[in-house]
């Protein structure tokens, strides 16, 4: 009785003035959560856009410019947002079954992939510093006379993963609050919607990668390296 009367108490705290039931502010919550993912897609997808109608007119050269990063890198961190994304999973599923100490473990863990995604990436950044694949005065790419067309290559590479990076560091923050919010005990099997919508942002980071990958990484990867 201590219990069920404990768990009902944390649904009340939880529930927001304007809605009448939990269940109404979870569909509530998720329908929010869809229409930010979707505007979300509508501004990666311009810049998808923008780089498959570069890529089909200058080819040759975002094929060289393409072999000079670095896949193995690439890979890895593919191989670790995968990884992070189970951990994800495992942590919603721990909020559903109430297990506050697993919870925390997942989103640690989670938290740490994430941080690891990050500094893989800083790396390759500064990879690209020094070989002068920086768009500006200094840049070069061996290889190919069209350093112009080799820039905008870059320019939409940084652009793209450093607004993927943008959105994984955010995803981190949003996984510290909710490690925090759990030790407070906030969350329980009757109440555990933030973990769940943050689990969509980081699936939807995720996948935005997915796509991010073989496009900047994997074309053209045949031909003779710049």
């Amino acid at each position: 009785m201590a219990s069920e009367a404990h768990a009902i108490h944390g649904e009340t705290l939880a529930l927001r003035e304007q809605f009448d039931t939990a269940a109404q502010q979870k569909d509530a919550s998720s329908l929010g959560m869809w229409i930010f993912l979707v505007t979300e897609i509508m501004f990666f997808g311009g810049m998808f856009l923008a780089y498959t109608a570069y890529r089909s007119w200058y080819p040759d050269v975002f094929g060289a410019a393409s072999r000079t990063l670095n896949a193995t890198i690439g890979a890895l961190n593919t191989a670790v947002l995968l990884c992070s994304s189970f951990t994800m999973v495992l942590a919603v599923r721990a909020g559903q079954l109430g297990r506050r100490k697993a919870v925390i473990v997942f989103l640690a863990l989670t938290l740490i992939l994430g941080l690891v995604f990050l500094g893989v990436k800083a790396f390759e950044w500064n990879e690209k510093f020094q070989e002068h694949h920086i768009p500006g005065p200094a840049f070069h790419l061996e290889g190919t006379p069209f350093q112009g067309h080799a820039q905008l290559f870059f320019s939409l590479y940084f652009a793209m993963t450093g607004l993927h990076a943008l959105h994984m560091i955010i995803g981190a923050g949003l996984l510290i609050y909710l490690i925090v919010q759990t030790k407070r005990g906030i969350f329980s099997a009757e109440y555990y919607t933030p973990i769940d919508m943050v689990g969509l942002y980081w699936h939807f980071v995720d996948v935005i990668w997915i796509y991010l990958f073989p496009l900047l990484y994997l074309i053209d990867r045949h031909g003779p390296k710049a």
